[in-house]
């Protein structure tokens, strides 16, 4: 953990709110989450014109994969419109939502699909109709090219000014998907594209594991803390450029806890944001605050002199790049008692939960559990599961 100052929705979440942060055009983004409103919005809503909507947020619209010729291997410097054809077990719908939303909510989207005439479609995004831009350095590493997967705010896949002589210095691919920008679906198009784009880089080159990182700006960074949090066995770390989130709440759920100790144990976040971007310098703290109370210690953190909300120049690159290759060990003792701490803390919120149900409150257990379920996600997990069974919770 350094610090130097110049001083992680569609296929479930319904969108409710919109609003534009002070001092960027990061547009966000409220979601239903909570069993109650849930159960309101399906009484305000026709139910049948309800099921369609939400269905279209799913992405259940059938139709066949055609088969796609492979982007050209080998190929270096700066190839736009690149077609990829290989998809993965983990860019699966089923998969993002194991991964990516809590269990509650991952229950929810199964029982609204039990009710409905379709089936989740297996695979999100159809790769015959995306585009990739791809830089690859002339000389790939002894070890390996490093890879970094960036996720854009606008639609256009570029590579940022300046960046080709790092990648080329550090050797390191660079990929981005088009129409993946704010305005596109998080959970049905921009994870999906980021870890398609990993795995096809991945088919394609000699990619050293141990240098994948996921890297975004502004609001493409907050999807790139979602990813890296719900993918750890991907990505190794994180480039977090102007834009980011606490972690362990609605906007960015915990995973299952076997992934959550991979991210705790192996994941390294780098923020690097303008000194003059006062709006994601605090996001930035709150993030960081967040990481601290979830047991996360490795990351670094820089304030870029005189820069407001823009995006990382080739000397912030070049930092990034250096900071994600420095992963710190754990300290195995430090991270046992805060997990302990954790687990204590969650422990005496199911019994709290339990006791209420037991009691004949469930209105008071049903809001508890959401609570829980927020926060702790999938760490929650069978416990909160099995207390929504008994509880009835739809």
């Amino acid at each position: 953990m350094t610090e130097i100052m110049s001083e992680n929705v569609p296929l479930f979440y319904k969108r409710v709110s919109q609003s534009r942060a002070v001092g960027n055009r990061d547009r966000r983004a409220a979601w239903i989450l909570p069993s109650s409103q849930w159960r309101r919005a399906l009484r305000r809503a026709d139910a049948r014109s309800f099921t369609q909507r939400l269905l279209l947020w799913l992405g259940v619209m059938s139709f066949p994969m055609p088969a796609i010729g492979d982007a050209a291997a080998g190929f270096t410097g700066l190839q736009s419109d690149v077609v990829f054809s290989d998809y993965s077990a983990l860019s699966s719908s089923a998969e993002l939502v194991h991964r990516l939303l809590s269990p509650l909510n991952a229950i929810r989207v199964g029982k609204t699909l039990a009710h409905s005439a379709v089936a989740l479609r297996d695979q999100p995004i159809d790769l015959a109709r995306e585009r990739f831009t791809v830089y690859v350095p002339a000389h790939p590493p002894t070890q390996g090219y490093g890879l970094l997967v960036f996720i854009p705010p606008w639609e256009n896949a570029m590579l940022p000014r300046g960046w080709a002589a790092i990648l080329d210095r550090r050797g390191v691919i660079f990929v981005s998907a088009a129409k993946s920008g704010n305005e596109a679906n998080i959970l049905d198009r921009r994870e999906p594209l980021a870890l398609l784009a990993a795995h096809n880089i991945m088919q394609r080159f000699h990619v050293n594991p141990e240098r994948i990182y996921m890297a975004g700006f502004s609001g493409g960074s907050r999807v790139a803390l979602r990813l890296a949090l719900g993918f750890p066995d991907v990505f190794r770390g994180a480039f977090l450029n102007a834009g980011s989130d606490p972690i362990g709440d609605a906007q960015a759920p915990l995973p299952p806890p076997e992934l959550f100790s991979r991210f705790q144990e192996m994941t390294r976040i780098v923020y690097i944001t303008g000194q003059n971007d006062a709006v994601n310098v605090d996001k930035d703290a709150a993030s960081r605050q967040s990481m601290l109370e979830w047991c996360v210690f490795d990351w670094y953190v820089e304030r870029s002199p005189w820069a407001g909300h823009e995006v990382a120049g080739p000397a912030g690159l070049d930092r990034a790049l250096d900071m994600l290759d420095k992963h710190a060990e754990p300290n195995l003792a430090r991270l046992a008692k805060c997990r302990t701490h954790i687990n204590q803390k969650l422990g005496k919120e199911i019994d709290q939960a339990n006791d209420l149900l037991a009691a004949g409150n469930v209105d008071g257990a049903r809001r508890l559990l959401d609570k829980i379920d927020t926060r702790y996600g999938g760490l929650a997990a069978p416990r909160s599961v099995d207390l929504a069974a008994r509880i009835g919770m739809d």
